[in-house]
């Protein structure tokens, strides 16, 4: 724990603390850095994707229906609300 009572006390507080963000720093690079080694992913477009994107028809499909349905819901929703008794 730090000193408070002089200025020098202060100082060290303030290296002290860059000193641990930088070693934080650091190994969180470390971490990053081996991850990505270790990673034995294929490379390339479209290949970190949840999705394929090697029809283009078919996405094209997909997209329209998901993006569609999000637009077309709240009048869906609306003429609901305006049908009900």
């Amino acid at each position: 724990m730090c000193a408070a009572s002089t200025s020098s006390a202060f100082g060290f507080c303030a290296f002290h603390r860059a000193s641990n963000s930088a070693m934080l720093g650091q190994s969180i690079q470390r971490f990053t850095t081996s991850v990505v080694c270790r990673s034995h992913c294929e490379e390339g477009p479209g290949k970190n994707l949840p999705f394929s994107v090697e029809n283009k028809w078919w996405l094209l499909a997909m997209v329209t229906l998901y993006f569609g349905s999000g637009f077309a819901a709240p009048f869906y929703i609306v003429r609901h609300q305006l049908l009900k008794k």
